[in-house]
């Protein structure tokens, strides 16, 4: 309120100086450039939740096919037992390149995951569930914001579902879809792998993009 102020009186001088210097009236442009450099910025709550879910469409879009594209890279260089290896070790960094980018924190998780990284939290959990329950039932799954850390956190999340045959190759039915040297090669990365069995339009997962109010309102 001070700095307001003090703007406001800054403002007061500059426009008594220009309609008594020499006797001529008040630039009309003037004025509005003043009222402008006065204007405090204010943004309701709606306004806030409205923005960070555009911007998590944006985020989530942009990781996506930054994964997308460098996968298909690793693919048609290796092949697909290749693009396992690629998985374990470009598939964090990429997700973590974008979240710096945008001052972020991004994850992808799944109740049936592969990388134990990406298990997902409580809250995480009862969201995919509600994602599960839609797939079920053809119910459209929209993004979703929920607040967090007292409010000081949007949690944007967005369901992740098996779109094509491409990603069979990896995740779909061992002995099917998923051939002996890639099943061989995903049960020595990972273990404890949960990642199979699945099928186009199944739920794989979910984007889960932790955004702080700040930076939302810093963006805006």
């Amino acid at each position: 309120m001070k700095n307001f102020n003090a703007l406001l009186s800054i403002g007061a001088i500059a426009l008594a100086f220009l309609s008594c210097s020499e006797g001529k009236k008040i630039d009309r442009d003037v004025v509005e450039q003043v009222n402008q450099a006065n204007e405090v910025k204010k943004v309701s709550e709606s306004d806030i939740i409205a923005y960070a879910m555009q911007w998590g469409d944006e985020i989530s879009q942009e990781a996506q096919a930054e994964l997308i594209g460098a996968l298909q890279k690793a693919i048609g260089e290796k092949g697909v037992p290749g693009a396992i290896d690629f998985c374990q070790v470009e598939a964090l960094p990429i997700t973590k390149k974008v979240s710096d980018k945008y001052e972020v924190e991004i994850r992808r998780v799944s109740a049936k995951n592969r990388n134990p990284a990406n298990e997902p939290n409580e809250l995480e959990k009862t969201l995919l569930d509600a994602y599960q329950y839609n797939v079920e039932n053809d119910v459209d799954s929209r993004s979703n914001i929920q607040k967090v850390e007292d409010g000081q956190v949007l949690l944007y999340t967005k369901a992740i579902t098996i779109p094509g045959g491409l990603c069979l190759n990896c995740h779909g039915e061992p002995g099917k879809e998923i051939d002996q040297a890639t099943l061989e090669k995903i049960n020595t990365l990972y273990p404890e792998d949960k990642a199979t069995d699945f099928k186009v339009g199944d739920l794989r997962g979910m984007w889960s993009i932790s955004i702080p109010k700040k930076e939302v309102v810093k963006n805006m």
